[in-house]
């Protein structure tokens, strides 16, 4: 991965003519060859389309933005015009072509990106794990025999193995957030109400998400600008002093047995990198975020009955047969989910959603973005029991921000002995997404 270029540094290089779109799709389909289960389909016609029209603008000096060119993949949940979204499920392979873009498709076509194709996920994007026995399982980037993480597998690996520099997924309890962070990327998380989220395939209705994974933050950053109709060719810039930065940690989340302690002794250097460039560091208790992790560790996930509601028809008819039966397993345990407890959750959930702002008090909340790194693929396949247990721990630290709809960034933060990467993930409040970008910005500077 040191060798890739993250999509700025690929747009300077169209700025200089020492690279041109044309050349850099090639090039992008060049290593798809080489790629197994990563994507689903590749919309090939409409990217070179779409490349030959980004050239002839920087050749004219009239490029549409600073992104005018570059190419980017799309988990299959959103929908391309002229395409079928199959949601990584054999149920959906042969549905019906879509006759228009997803939202932030067309926003960002508009701006000149080339829509490279469509990558592979967990069955509608239900596990954290990123296994798919219809489309194959990705692999991680450090280590084939380990799992790339999911739900937004092939985004993440078409970003580390170098077909695009920038992907799009979809987050509803950790799917940006933990392939990311298991293959030494980049992963944001938006606030609830950031995006449009027309025209893509929901799991869970008050708890998607969506964002991309990239090399760099300022990819991240630079992408959401042209989401939110920002100057579309400023190179974003971090204007913070460290003693501006803010942030608190909760020791209880280290409690855990299963918390790796490689992940532990990363957490701890990147804290204390925070420290000695002046960066404020509390130690405190942030007591939503525990009330949260509470939640989901007694089995009290708003998204499992959301989900099961969504799917309950399949799930009640002759197609389950088809799905992937883990998939089909977890949806199925949220079938006797009370009304009355799913409604009390949504009203708790509004409640810990202001007492976290409250708690924060204008810092960021640091945690480890995932308790472990990357297992092994092999067990997983063998056992669903062993599915189910690594999928919860994977989901572990992530679902609480989840609930909470913190905007928040993974951003790599070291290695284990085995030589996998681990995440750092900075979060905040709802709506506070600009801290995030500003405080993942500055880490990563270090």
């Amino acid at each position: 991965m040191k060798d890739l270029q993250d999509a700025i540094s690929i747009a300077i290089q169209f700025q200089k003519r020492t690279l041109n779109p044309v050349q850099a799709l090639e090039n992008a389909f060049e290593k798809i060859q080489h790629t197994e289960s990563v994507y689903i389909e590749c919309c090939e016609k409409r990217a070179y389309r779409e490349a030959k029209a980004a050239k002839e603008r920087w050749d004219a000096g009239q490029p549409l933005s600073i992104f005018d060119g570059i190419p980017i993949s799309w988990k299959d949940l959103f929908n391309i015009q002229g395409y079928k979204t199959t949601a990584g499920s054999p149920v959906l392979n042969e549905s019906e072509i879509k006759t228009s873009d997803a939202s932030m498709v067309a926003t960002l076509t508009q701006q000149g990106m080339v829509n490279v194709g469509k990558t592979n996920l967990s069955e509608f994007a239900y596990s954290g794990l990123g296994l798919n026995p219809y489309f194959g399982h990705p692999k991680n980037i450090y280590d084939q025999t380990c799992v790339s993480g999911g739900s937004s597998s092939g985004a993440a690996i078409s970003v580390g193995v170098g077909t695009v520099p920038i992907a799009m997924g979809s987050d509803t309890a950790g799917s940006i957030r933990i392939p990311a962070a298991f293959n030494g990327l980049v992963g944001y998380r938006s606030s609830y109400t950031r995006y449009a989220k027309d025209g893509v395939f929901e799991l869970a209705k008050t708890l998607d998400t969506l964002g991309p994974l990239a090399l760099t933050v300022r990819d991240c950053k630079a992408l959401d600008n042209l989401l939110l109709g920002k100057k579309s060719f400023d190179i974003p810039q971090v204007q913070v002093k460290p003693q501006q930065l803010g942030f608190v940690v909760d020791e209880r989340i280290f409690s855990h047995p299963q918390m790796c302690e490689d992940v532990k002794n990363n957490f701890a250097q990147s804290v204390e990198k925070l420290k000695e460039q002046g960066c404020l560091v509390e130690y405190r208790p942030i007591d939503a975020f525990q009330q949260s992790l509470d939640l989901v560790d007694d089995g009290l996930w708003l998204g499992a009955a959301e989900a099961f509601t969504l799917h309950e028809k399949l799930l009640d008819s002759s197609d389950a047969e088809k799905m992937d039966q883990y998939i089909r397993a977890r949806l199925e345990t949220a079938r006797h989910f009370p009304a009355s407890k799913q409604i009390k959750l949504y009203f708790l959930k509004q409640q810990l959603q202001q007492k976290i702002r409250a708690e924060l008090d204008g810092s960021l909340l640091l945690t480890p973005t995932v308790m472990h790194t990357a297992p092994k693929l092999a067990p997983l396949l063998d056992s669903e029991e062993t599915f189910f247990s690594w999928n919860k721990r994977s989901l572990r630290l992530t679902m609480p921000g989840s609930f909470l709809d913190t905007p928040a960034i993974t951003v790599p933060n070291g290695f284990c002995k085995q030589g996998l990467p681990t995440g750092l993930l900075i979060s905040s409040y709802s709506g506070d997404d600009e801290a995030v970008f500003r405080a993942a910005h500055f880490f990563e500077g270090l």
